[in-house]
């Protein structure tokens, strides 16, 4: 499996292709929110979000039995809706043969550091 062509479909919100990816009992588990999810409900919950979506793959890691995957996702139409939506995401995506078997995903809302850290001149802009 192409995790980068996953990667890419995930965010094309494309739920045809999606459903190859996944083994029959594959879970996808948000820890940010305490849910689990089939490969179905998963797909339906991706596919499903409002919006239109682009992202980019940040940095990919092989492991053992899969791919971890930290990537910025990001709302295209951002121009018509005046609001800014940007997150990071890291997934650890476990793989049984050439088949997802688990994500273990955690979401973050991408912004500004927090005031307290502003008003104490710490840290500095990654980029």
């Amino acid at each position: 499996m192409e995790i980068t062509a996953y990667f890419r479909d995930v965010v094309k919100q494309d739920a045809q292709k999606l459903k190859n990816y996944f083994a029959k009992d594959a879970k996808v588990l948000w820890h940010n929110t305490n849910e689990c999810f089939t490969a179905e409900e998963f797909i339906r919950a991706n596919c499903e979000y409002p919006g239109s979506w682009d992202g980019e793959i940040e940095i990919l890691t092989p492991m053992q039995d899969g791919w971890i995957l930290a990537a910025r996702v990001w709302e295209k139409d951002l121009a018509q809706n005046g609001k800014e939506a940007s997150f990071h995401v890291v997934s650890f995506v476990h793989m049984q043969g050439e088949k997802i078997s688990r994500i273990d995903e955690y979401w973050g809302d991408d912004g500004k550091a927090p005031q307290w850290r502003l008003d104490k001149k710490i840290g500095t802009p990654i980029r």
